[in-house]
């Protein structure tokens, strides 16, 4: 339970948390390195934590470097991670972590053969590194000013005296697709929330008047938010805050919830002691694409499957609608149940009836489920995605419909065209027993004869398997694709190990060269799905990420694409440490390059092509950091291609929202979008620009940038620019017009069109 306490303590408290922090150090020099092989470790003077190598997959052997509690008092199996370089990174058995000379920490990947994390720290005049005893790892110049410090990239954990300010995040540790779309952010009004990916916010701490507000936890088991001068405005206590414990810690854990930990000496474990969301069911994708959550009799989460899949060889529960079925859908109803649609998850928003609510899904080829909610206003929450979760619960009022195939005639037992012909009155059974036995030898030797050609049969693939793919880029210059079977992608990606996004995975061919293979599900048949595959394979651009082959065979649809070594931009724009290698004119580069691309495919193509779902999750960077469109034309592939004048719009605006996002660093894009708006209209627009870009930024491309970004906006479609005049206008060839708000739609098309044409430079 969360115990309030009034705010004439809190100063006392926060000042009592701090001074249980106090540290006492000692000296790690320049040169020092740690390694996998011999197995030692950096310890803090106290010896309460110790920062090492630890294997982080045990099944691969695959390790990271982190800080782990180590003290004496402590069970080795209980000693957790707490802090993590590079967050998801694991790197081989022969790898080591270093302070270069230079004074720059870096983990060397022995796999790779290549600098899989560092410090940045190299012109910052390092000259030793010192592990507190408070868990924070640093390190100092000669002067013994911190320029570097574990404690301002966190990882999942925050530990005490650890800050979390503005736009800092807390990540969940990845064991599945879900998992690692949890994080714990704290946004620029002075709000804690727990997201799923960036759209989903199922918790939120702080009041949204506030600025420049941190949250941090104290030794005595508060978790406080401060604003500016470090004061406390707002506070959460777990249920032993009055208590003397030696050891605590706040963790975002893999199920989506966000815990404070206490360590009990009396029975050597650690603790919940308070956790964000008492419902674990309101936590959202806690059952993952397809499961709903309830509690059972135990009281505890539990996992159920609205309907199993059709399909023996599908492990799926929730089935996603399959469009065209031939024998038409129904809906199945689930009372006291609320489901939520995922990739994307927002959900449309319709005022109607229960049964207008239910017969508007069932009539519209795009609907996959409903819930209809009438707590005082009816509203029909309409989702398109074909993943979703939920929960159900009797206090629940909402009913829910999933739209599923129904059962074809052929195989409906009560139907008289496939009702058993009657057998002849006068034809009776009779028992032959060497016909039996005859029967029974035949049979066996003809499933033994079966096995033994199988068995010869998956020897003689598998061994072709790793043969047939390097023949294949033996022509590195060949634009024709590769078909894969299903059990070569398996062997590919090792059994689909190394996820890498969302039905995303990391493989690697024979000849060594990475790979990016998507699941995309695409329920088109499989002449039309190889079809439209051949028209997306055949486009070539720079900044167009290459489609190198597919799977389709049986019910798998797969794309093999080339693989970008920096990963997403979401990425670059997310963590604190990585935005900071984009620089001004990185950011303006990126915004080009993805224009040209799109300009590429609405015009330069033999036909339209639309990329239909642009966001920072698909845009890749090469290691040149160069940027590169992925998952373009999957519209078509999914056999959901709109008119090229819709898709178009979307596009524009699409990319509006990336360049605001790529500017500011600010995923929320209506609230970040008016804000920027604003200040750029009052000749404040060098204030929208991400605060973690440290080079110079030019106020002439800047304004350029952000103009074209609200036309883009534009509410009335008819307003927004084509991706051509786009580019010319970011290449400085073409001048544009400050737009109006990017959300309205008052002034005449053709004043506006004038307007935004400007002229040739």
């Amino acid at each position: 339970m969360v115990k309030q306490v009034e705010f004439r303590y809190l100063w006392i408290y926060l000042s009592i948390g701090f001074l249980l922090s106090s540290t006492v150090v000692s000296e790690v020099p320049l040169g020092s390195k740690l390694s996998v092989e011999d197995n030692n470790f950096w310890v803090s003077s106290n010896g309460d934590f110790a920062l090492g190598f630890y294997n982080s997959s045990p099944q691969s052997f695959q390790y990271s470097v982190g800080i782990h509690f180590n003290s004496n008092s402590i069970p080795a199996n209980e000693q957790k991670v707490v802090w993590v370089a590079g967050a998801e990174i694991m790197v081989g058995n022969k790898s080591y972590f270093q302070l270069t000379q230079d004074g720059e920490l870096i983990l060397f990947d022995s796999l790779e053969s290549t600098i899989a994390w560092s410090s940045k720290t190299s012109q910052l005049g390092v000259v030793s590194a010192v592990l507190h005893d408070d868990g924070n790892f640093i390190l100092l110049n000669d002067k013994g000013d911190r320029v570097w410090q574990s404690f301002d990239s966190p990882s999942n954990t925050l530990l005490p005296g650890q800050k979390l300010p503005v736009f800092k995040t807390l990540r969940a540790q990845k064991v599945n697709s879900i998992s690692s779309y949890y994080s714990l952010y704290m946004n620029e009004s002075g709000q804690l929330q727990l997201r799923w990916e960036t759209d989903v916010k199922y918790w939120t701490f702080g009041s949204v008047s506030n600025s420049n507000v941190s949250a941090v936890l104290t030794s005595n088991g508060a978790l406080l938010l401060l604003n500016r001068n470090s004061k406390p405005i707002d506070s959460l206590f777990g249920e032993d805050h009055s208590e003397t414990v030696k050891f605590r810690f706040l963790r975002l854990d893999t199920d989506g919830n966000l815990r404070m930990y206490s360590w009990r000496e009396a029975s050597a474990s650690w603790i919940s002691v308070w956790q964000a969301v008492d419902n674990q069911c309101n936590v959202f994708a806690t059952c993952g694409d397809y499961g709903i959550c309830f509690f059972n009799s135990s009281g505890l989460p539990d996992c159920m499957c609205p309907f199993k899949s059709d399909s023996a060889t599908s492990p799926k529960c929730l089935l996603p609608y399959q469009q065209g079925c031939k024998s038409g859908s129904i809906m199945l109803s689930y009372e006291h149940t609320f489901l939520h649609g995922m990739y994307p998850v927002n959900d449309s928003v319709v005022l109607s009836s229960v049964q207008q609510c239910k017969d508007l899904c069932l009539k519209d080829p795009l609907c996959t489920a409903v819930t209809f909610t009438d707590d005082g206003s009816p509203e029909c929450l309409f989702k398109t995605s074909r993943y979703i979760t939920g929960y159900t619960d009797p206090s629940l009022s909402s009913i829910s419909f999933v739209k599923k195939c129904s059962d074809p005639i052929a195989v409906d037992p009560n139907h008289p065209r496939t009702s058993p012909a009657p057998i002849p009155v006068d034809q009776s059974f009779r028992f032959c027993i060497p016909c039996l036995a005859g029967a029974a030898s035949g049979t066996f030797i003809t499933v033994l004869a079966i096995q033994l050609a199988v068995g010869f049969y998956i020897y003689k693939r598998r061994n072709w398997i790793w043969k047939r793919p390097a023949l294949a880029y033996k022509d590195l210059y060949s634009k024709s694709l590769v078909a894969f079977s299903f059990m070569e992608i398996e062997e590919l990606t090792g059994s689909f190990k190394h996820q890498i996004g969302p039905k995303m995975y990391k493989g690697m061919l024979p000849n060594r060269q990475p790979v990016a293979i998507k699941d995309v599900e695409a329920t088109v048949a499989e002449r039309k799905f190889r079809a439209a595959v051949s028209r997306v394979g055949s486009i070539h651009h720079k900044y167009l990420i290459k489609l190198e082959g597919y799977c389709c065979e049986s019910i798998h649809r797969y794309l093999v694409y080339e693989y970008a070594k920096n990963g997403s931009l979401e990425k670059y724009i997310e963590d604190p440490e990585l935005s900071k290698r984009l620089t001004w004119k990185k950011r303006l580069e990126v915004c080009l390059s993805v224009a040209k691309a799109l300009s590429y495919l609405h015009s330069e193509c033999r036909e339209f092509i639309s990329h239909g779902n642009l966001k920072c999750e698909n845009i890749v960077l090469d290691e040149n950091l160069d940027a590169k469109v992925s998952e373009f034309g999957l519209s078509i592939i999914h056999g959901e291609a709109l008119s090229p004048d819709i898709s178009a719009e979307r596009d524009v605006e699409d990319f509006g929202k990336l360049v605001v996002a790529l500017v500011s660093g600010c995923r929320d894009h209506r609230s970040v979008s008016e804000w920027a708006y604003n200040e750029m209209m009052v000749g404040q627009v060098e204030k929208v620009v991400d605060k973690r870009t440290k080079s110079e930024v030019s106020l002439e491309e800047l304004n350029r940038v952000m103009r074209i970004a609200f036309w883009c906006l534009q509410g009335d479609e008819r307003l927004r620019p084509s991706m051509g005049e786009v580019v010319k206008v970011l290449e400085g060839s073409l001048t544009v017009d400050p737009p109006p708000p990017p959300f309205c739609r008052e002034r005449p098309l053709q004043e506006e069109e004038s307007s935004r044409s400007g002229s040739e430079s």
